[in-house]
C-alpha cells in the first residue's frame, strides 16, 4: 500500500472534498481518500497495482490538481 498526502488549493468546501472521494474512489486500487477543506490537505492511500500518475492526472481532469 502506498500513501500521498497533498495540498490542492481548489478545495474550498466539504463539497469539493467529497467530489474528490467520490472520483478517486472510482479508480481501481483505490483504498481510502480522506481530505479537510480548512487545510485543503487531501490523503490518498493506494494499492501497489494503481500508481500515482493516474491519480494526479484524475485530479488535474476534475479540476483539483495538487501541489
Amino acid at each position: 500500500m502506498q500513501e500521498k498526502t497533498v495540498h490542492i488549493p481548489n478545495i474550498s468546501c466539504i463539497h469539493c472534498v467529497n467530489t474528490i472521494k467520490r472520483e478517486l474512489g472510482d479508480l481501481d486500487g483505490i483504498i481510502n481518500v480522506e481530505g479537510s477543506p480548512v487545510t485543503k490537505n487531501i490523503t490518498i492511500q493506494w494499492e501497489d497495482t494503481q500508481d500515482w500518475d493516474t491519480i494526479r492526472n484524475l485530479l488535474d481532469e476534475i479540476g483539483y490538481p495538487p501541489e
